[in-house]
Formats: C-alpha cells, sequence, structure tokens
C-alpha cells in the first residue's frame, strides 16, 4: 500500500460590517454614521475554523487530528438625538479530536450586553447596562484521565445591571463607571455563587453589589491591521480590594483581498473561580469575504 498523508488547514471567514474599509473589512463600521441620527447599524463578523491531519502507514510518527472553532460577533446599534442602545453579542464554541480519543471542548465562551445611554449634550452621558456572561454549552476538565463536568450554560451565568456616566468622545473609545448589581445563577456547580473554598448547604443564587467599569477601544495599527480591545472590572462593595478582570484583545491583518489573519488573546481572573489568572490565545489565518 503506498503511503498516504493529508494534511488540510482551512479556515473560513465572513466579515458583515455596515461599511467596508477598503484596506480591513469592519475596520471602522461605525464611521460612516458618525453625523446622522435616527439609525440603526447592524455589524457582524463570524468565523468558521476547521484544521485536519490524517496518516496511514507513516512511519514517522504522528497522530491524526481534527479541530473547529465556531466564532460570532454582532453588533445591532441605535443612534438617536437623545437616545442610544449598544446591543452586542460575541459566543464561540470548538472542539478538537485527537487519535482515537474523545473530542475535547477548546473554546465555550457567550457575552450578550446591551447599553442604553442619554444624550445631555456633553462627551459624558447617562447610562444604564445590562451583561450576562455564560457559556454556550457544558464545560468540562480534562486535567485528569476522565472528563469532569465543571460548567454549563448558565449554570453559572453571570448578569450584571449598571447605572451611571459613560464617556464616549469617538467611535473608537468609550469608557463607563458606574454602580452595579451582579447576579450569579447556579444549578449543579454551585462553587461559583458561593466563596471560594465554601462546604455544606451551598446556595445556588448570590446578589452583589458594587462598582462595574467597561471600556472599549479601537486602533488603525497599520494600514490593513486593527486592534480592538475590551476592558471590564467588578468590585464588591464588601470587598474594594479584589477586582474581576476580564480583557478581551483581537488584532485582525488583511494581507490581501482574500486572506486575513486573526490574533485573539483573553485574560480573565475572577477569585470566585480561581485564585489563579486564566489566560486564552488563539490565532486563526483563513479567507475573507465581504458580503455587507
Amino acid at each position: 500500500m503506498k503511503v498516504l498523508i493529508t494534511a488540510l488547514v482551512f479556515v473560513f471567514s465572513l466579515d458583515f460590517a455596515a461599511q467596508a474599509s477598503p484596506t480591513l473589512m469592519a475596520a471602522k463600521p461605525d464611521s460612516v454614521h458618525a453625523d446622522t441620527v435616527d439609525v440603526w447599524v447592524p455589524t457582524m463578523v463570524t468565523a468558521l475554523n476547521l484544521s485536519q491531519i490524517a496518516f496511514s502507514n507513516w512511519t514517522q510518527g504522528g497522530s491524526n487530528s481534527l479541530a473547529w472553532t465556531a466564532s460570532a460577533n454582532i453588533g445591532y446599534n441605535y443612534k438617536g438625538k437623545i437616545w442610544g442602545l449598544k446591543n452586542h453579542l460575541r459566543a464561540s464554541y470548538g472542539r478538537s479530536k485527537l487519535g482515537g480519543q474523545a473530542s475535547i471542548i477548546t473554546d465555550n465562551d457567550l457575552l450578550f450586553e446591551n447599553v442604553l445611554t442619554y444624550n445631555v449634550g456633553w462627551p459624558t452621558s447617562p447610562f444604564f447596562s445590562n451583561t450576562i456572561i455564560t457559556t454556550i454549552a457544558e464545560g468540562y476538565s480534562y486535567a485528569s484521565s476522565v472528563p469532569t463536568p465543571i460548567a454549563n450554560f448558565f449554570d453559572p451565568g453571570y448578569v450584571t445591571q449598571s447605572l451611571g456616566f459613560e464617556y464616549s468622545a469617538s467611535s473608537s473609545f468609550s469608557t463607563r463607571l458606574g454602580i452595579a448589581s451582579q447576579e450569579i445563577f447556579t444549578n449543579k456547580f454551585r462553587q461559583y455563587s458561593n466563596p471560594l473554598g465554601a462546604t455544606g448547604n451551598l446556595k445556588a443564587f448570590n446578589l452583589q453589589t458594587g462598582l462595574e467599569s467597561v471600556s472599549h477601544a479601537k486602533l488603525q495599527i497599520a494600514e490593513n491591521m486593527l486592534f480592538t480591545t475590551g476592558l471590564r472590572l467588578f468590585t464588591r462593595f464588601s470587598d474594594l480590594s479584589v477586582w474581576d478582570v476580564r480583557w478581551d484583545n483581537l488584532i485582525a491583518a488583511k494581507v490581501n483581498s482574500f486572506i486575513v489573519v486573526n490574533f485573539t488573546y483573553q485574560l480573565v481572573y475572577q477569585k470566585d473561580q480561581s485564585l489563579r489568572t486564566q489566560m486564552k490565545e488563539g490565532l486563526q489565518l483563513g479567507l475573507a469575504y465581504t458580503i455587507f
């Protein structure tokens, strides 16, 4: 039998935006509406990434593998003379399979955010926000030979309402600070709604009040390269010395009219989940096509 080896790396990205930059798609989707009011601005970026390699009678070693990740970044914003409403949904889910082993989850994240602002004629505006953070499906720990369930959809689920002031001088930067109420919902995995290390009769719901700060920025670092970042901080009135941190980063580079490279980096510190800082990074190379 002849030696057969097949290696396929395929990434497919669809970039949806209200306006496509000639050098980088979705680089400045809101700029076309900067001076208009009473308009809804939709934006959507989706990606499906697939990596596969297979061997047959290969004497140099190796194992068949298959990995894929699907993600979506969707916005639907309204700008009026008095009121403004920003809606943002980000979701990602991925799995990987090596040889004859069972497939494992490599990405499992969902964030939904609404921000209502009232224009008082200043760069700083009063706002009310609602944020939901959870997983899409059941998540596992693979630290041992037997996968252990550690999370599921809305188990835990973090829902945060915040009221305060937002500074937004341009479409490329905004930051807000407000008094916040955070609800933690759990069912089976109640360690997230109780102090770390707690035992006994654990409660399924926890209400926390404190301060929340959220900042977003876009920076065109090259003609064909866009950097976007978002930082969320939350602290409780019961202990203002401890802050939850969620920092999301994306560098998108358009190599030519068909090829795009994305690099993502996420940092999370949340004491009720782990005393250690959590980090996740990903590099994607693929094909891009502008729909609108």
